[in-house]
């Protein structure tokens, strides 16, 4: 009896463990872009190293998150979440003393790696303690915490950078990490899976390199143009290396990413579920801090409360579009939150530099609580449209295509807002091409004052005019590309009200 009691406590010991890790993992992802104009003016650094700063995190998370899941199976849960939450705690507290934007770029993109493996064995022991209802809750539980991590994280973040600076913000994700790593190493059971397979080494090294590639050939398109060598060369070989990860799946007897699934229509359309959310939330929240911050002149305090109109919906919006799903299906759900989101956006490129905090934080709201409905929905969408047996491996590739598609999204959209001030500043000055690519790197890394001692000739408010003319555009872009994937995920997902397996 008493052995019972003990596993029972134990268990949720396990669940505060993880929780703790699912709390801090979005606060170290989103943190920086609240810190980044700190950053810069500590550290400096070009705009392609700072926004690597986030980058770095994401596409190693990313990109590491289905081999992490592959040796949690062959090496144990427990092992796999020890080791990724005591790297992940060890390299905050190396970035928190990072005294280059270099350095500090490369340590962040271990610290992604190590996150994932905290991921990966976090999940899988939760499933391994709990079971059927208990499980459900268990999970909604750990989405909770990374909605709490979301919502709240500009405003930590903020508070940290103006009481204690910014290497406080990672060094917090070290105290949390060391909690977390304690208790888990206390109460969690190790498990592995004993028929897993080997790791998929030629597929996880062309797939990070095929990623890295991309996202550092999107962000030197406004350095060097699209036509420019360094340009055609990082895509050209980005290309290369996706076509050599598809021939290592299609040869490998078990696969990292199964090929395969991708005929089904169904589970086609549910990837844009998560491109779209990207789009309109991920790339929203990493730079309008900036803008806030290092255009319109907030405090990070300040600007993290603005923020909380646009993540806090993640609070309870999942938990609302779940209980929905009654009366709704799940597909129409997604596509009128994304519609809703849309709208948001518009609303919000109309809104340009100097406009009303209180005028601002509506428009971010609508974009928060439309993003919240397929952000609830579509992990559970990605496993129902494959057969049952492919539960798993598609479950793995929906969760690497949101997080990488992030991090592409990111990068994206940090690329277009540069490629747009250059153009503006461009035009609207005889500067030399060096002096307006420089302007526009510390325009949009939100390093206002440093733009304007390079254009005597024009005054703030032109200089505003034209940060608010780019990011308007750039808002424009995002809501076309999410009624896109909208419209998509209409039309191949409609019929969904459940019994997809048949696809």
């Amino acid at each position: 009896m008493q052995m019972v009691e003990k596993k029972s406590w134990s268990r949720y010991w396990v669940l505060a463990a993880v929780c703790m890790a699912g709390l801090i993992l979005p606060l170290e992802y989103t943190g920086p872009a609240v810190a980044l104009p700190a950053i810069q003016a500590e550290l400096g650094g070009s705009g392609i190293a700072l926004s690597w700063v986030i980058n770095a995190f994401a596409l190693s998370f990313g990109s590491a998150v289905m081999a992490a899941g592959a040796l949690a199976d062959q090496y144990g849960r427990k092992k796999m979440f020890v080791i990724g939450i005591a790297g992940f705690t060890l390299f905050s507290v190396v970035v928190s003393i990072a005294n280059n934007v270099v350095f500090l770029d490369l340590v962040r993109g271990v610290q992604g790696f190590f996150a994932a493996l905290t991921m990966a064995g976090g999940n899988a022991s939760l499933a391994q303690e709990f079971e059927g209802r208990a499980r459900t809750k268990a999970f909604g539980l750990l989405g909770t915490a990374f909605g709490a991590g979301l919502a709240f994280g500009p405003v930590i973040s903020g508070v940290l950078v103006e009481t204690l600076g910014w290497r406080s913000v990672f060094l917090l994700g070290a105290v949390f990490g060391g909690v977390a790593l304690i208790i888990g190493g206390l109460y969690m059971r190790d498990s592995r899976d004993p028929d897993a397979a080997k790791l998929d080494i030629k597929g996880l090294l062309s797939f990070t390199a095929f990623l890295v590639l991309l996202t550092f050939g999107i962000m030197q398109i406004p350095q060097s143009g699209i036509g420019s060598l360094p340009v055609i060369l990082l895509l050209s070989t980005a290309v290369i290396m996706l076509a050599i990860f598809i021939v290592c799946e299609l040869t490998h007897a078990r696969p990292m990413l199964d090929i395969s699934l991708f005929r089904f229509k169904k589970f086609v359309g549910v990837q844009f579920l998560p491109l779209a959310t990207a789009v309109c939330f991920i790339v929203l929240l990493i730079l309008f801090p900036i803008r806030l911050i290092g255009i319109e002149g907030y405090s990070a305090i300040e600007a993290g409360k603005m923020m909380i109109a646009l993540s806090a919906p993640m609070l309870f919006v999942p938990f609302l579009a779940a209980l929905l799903t009654r009366w709704i299906s799940s597909p129409i759900l997604s596509c009128m939150g994304l519609l809703c989101a849309a709208i948001g956006l518009a609303w919000l490129a109309n809104m340009p530099v100097g406009t009303e905090p209180t005028m601002l934080m509506l428009p971010l709201l609508l974009i928060g609580v439309g993003t919240g409905f397929p952000w609830g929905l579509m992990d559970d969408l990605s496993i129902r449209v494959v057969p049952i047996e492919r539960a798993g491996m598609a479950t793995g590739i929906f969760t690497t295509m949101r997080a990488c598609g992030e991090a592409i999204c990111v990068a994206g959209g940090l690329a277009m807002l540069n490629f747009l001030l250059h153009m503006g500043l461009g035009q609207a000055s005889q500067q030399s091409s060096s002096v307006i690519s420089t302007a526009a790197n510390n325009l949009t890394t939100g390093n206002f004052e440093s733009a304007k001692g390079l254009f005597s000739s024009l005054s703030t408010q032109e200089l505003m005019s034209i940060y608010s003319g780019s990011f308007s555009i750039l808002i424009y872009t995002l809501m076309g590309i999410t009624l896109f994937a909208a419209a998509i995920c209409f039309v191949t997902l409609r019929n969904d009200r459940i019994a997809v397996h048949s696809n």
